[in-house]
């Protein structure tokens, strides 16, 4: 039988974090260093009225923009929180989370050839989707400048096809972010050479050290950029599917016609919880905030003693330590940490090649799990040693 499948995805590599994880199936008392995902269960109040909202029988379909009331909460709670003002009817649209977010972003302004840059660490999505809607990603590597993107290096790297950057801030995976000072000069880069934004803010709510910048806030950006953001992970929402993207209406339009033929719209209890959680989740997230910075400074302080060398992440929950000394490669020093002392880590070169040397440590875990990861990961560097 001739092979229908396309050749762009057939030559696609698979996400390097699943791949890893597909080992981890089916072992025992494994710790899990590794999954993206908050600890914690979606507040008690939000998960009321997603069950609330099926007694009272809404079951159908909504608007492909999303419930008016969710896109009228979002509109409210980007104006309190950053001064970021949005039309409800033509500037919000309603995604399945962030990653739809990114795709639809991606295949409203693309055309064949155009360039998408995407620093490097990265979320592993972004590159095979400007692939998959016709784009050339343009990597950066930021490993030299402390996983941060800067303004020499995305000088360096615009040319006559560059089309849009991916921002994402704080980082999946590194924990880096940026003051609003590196993003002010990152912005007047893009508006000189006429270059979109897309940017990926879904951990802004979990930024420690200082106050997190909306990037449409900028002089000059709103109109130039495309704001993602969600429930998944502040509000603990990971299985609820629920992110918006915000932006200017001809964009949001395009986003809107692609949503509307491959997906239709957002389940509607997704949606209702999403209103509930802008409503009243907001202690919650500042409860589990907390809890995330505890842990975070003590597995610096501990990943740093067991010669793990790490900078302290300013935002999401992930620590990026080097694992250099090991003398490892970062998947063979995964393999073995998951093989010998059942520790699920994130090889580093599943976001990108400058990630090697490097693992992704999610500190979404409880106090006694990292105790105890840790424990394990000294046993492991001792026997090396």
């Amino acid at each position: 039988m001739k092979n229908i499948v396309s050749k762009k995805v057939q030559i696609m590599q698979p996400s390097g974090i699943r791949v890893f994880f597909d080992l981890v199936l089916g072992m025992r008392d494994v710790i899990s260093l590794g999954v993206g995902e908050p600890d914690f269960v979606t507040p008690w109040q939000i998960r009321e009225a997603g069950i609330y909202s099926l007694e009272e029988g809404f079951t159908s379909y909504t608007s492909n923009k999303g419930l008016y009331k969710l896109r009228l909460g979002v509109c409210r709670h980007l104006k309190d929180k950053y001064a970021l003002e949005y039309c409800p009817d033509e500037e919000i649209l309603i995604t399945v989370g962030v990653s739809e977010g990114v795709d639809l972003a991606m295949r409203a302004i693309i055309n064949p050839g155009d360039k998408i840059i995407v620093p490097l660490p990265s979320y592993v999505s972004y590159g095979p989707v400007v692939e998959l809607a016709g784009g050339v990603p343009v990597y950066i590597d930021t490993s030299g400048s402390g996983f941060k993107l800067t303004p020499e290096l995305l000088r360096k790297n615009i040319d006559s096809r560059t089309k849009a950057v991916v921002l994402n801030y704080p980082v999946n995976p590194t924990g880096v972010s940026y003051r609003r000072r590196e993003l002010e000069d990152i912005n007047k880069i893009l508006l000189n050479k006429g270059v979109f934004c897309i940017t990926d803010e879904v951990y802004g709510d979990l930024t420690y050290d200082f106050n997190h910048t909306a990037f449409p806030t900028l002089p000059g950006a709103r109109k130039n950029t495309v704001y993602l953001n969600g429930f998944s992970k502040s509000f603990a929402m990971t299985g609820w599917r629920v992110g918006f993207a915000c932006g200017p209406k001809e964009i949001i339009a395009a986003m809107t016609k692609i949503h509307q033929y491959t997906i239709m719209c957002v389940p509607i209890t997704g949606q209702m919880a999403a209103a509930e959680a802008l409503a009243s989740g907001r202690k919650s997230v500042e409860q589990m905030k907390r809890e995330y910075n505890r842990r975070r400074l003590f597995m610096v302080e501990e990943l740093n003693s067991l010669g793990l060398k790490c900078s302290c992440p300013q935002g999401a929950f992930y620590i990026f330590p080097s694992i250099k000394n090991s003398g490892l490669s970062s998947m063979e020093f995964s393999r073995r940490l998951l093989k010998e002392q059942k520790v699920a880590v994130v090889p580093g070169t599943a976001f990108g090649p400058c990630g090697e040397g490097y693992i992704r440590i999610s500190y979404a875990s409880s106090f006694d799990n990292l105790k105890e990861a840790l424990a394990r990961i000294r046993k492991f560097l001792e026997k090396r040693g």
